[in-house]
């Protein structure tokens, strides 16, 4: 069964922390890939990261003795910080932002285990029912990688009902 958690809105500026973040994510441990939010000005753009550390789950099989995080995870993490954007705008109300396509990927450098994966989305349009942010994902002031995310807005009540 799918956990109902009481939004509140977030007001522009505002850092939040793991516990604010799982609010506006549905996402858990090991699929949640935002630790903190660091600015965010709502319905325009986001910024926050993850902290890479060795004992991230995917490292065991990606690649034994040469660890590199999934491209799709760090398309996933961009996703995630958006979902954030999308749930604090009116469009977003009550519905679920889930990601269904990627236009213009490009992955730049590896992220690796003591990495701080530095995210930010920028929402390019919103409409009832779709909408596209471009993110981007950086190691140390370097493009790892950016793309359009592009998502689907699915109301909570349909979700549930199909999957839960």
């Amino acid at each position: 069964m799918i956990e109902t958690v009481e939004k509140t809105q977030i007001q522009a500026s505002q850092v939040m922390d793991i516990l604010q973040i799982m609010q506006f994510v549905p996402h858990r441990y090991p699929f949640l890939l935002i630790d903190r939010i660091t600015e965010f000005e709502p319905g325009k753009h986001i910024k926050g990261y993850k902290n890479i550390t060795n004992n991230e789950p995917f490292f065991q099989g990606h690649f034994p003795n040469n660890p590199i995080m999934p491209g799709v995870l760090i398309i996933e993490a961009m996703a995630q910080i958006g979902c954030i954007v999308v749930a604090n705008m009116p469009e977003g109300q009550n519905k679920l932002a889930m990601l269904s396509g990627i236009d213009k990927a490009r992955f730049r450098r590896p992220v690796l285990p003591g990495d701080r994966l530095d995210l930010e989305a920028e929402m390019l349009r919103i409409r009832p029912q779709i909408g596209k942010a471009f993110g981007r994902a950086m190691v140390n002031g370097e493009l790892a990688a950016e793309g359009e995310i592009l998502f689907a807005l699915v109301p909570q009540a349909e979700r549930n009902g199909k999957h839960g």
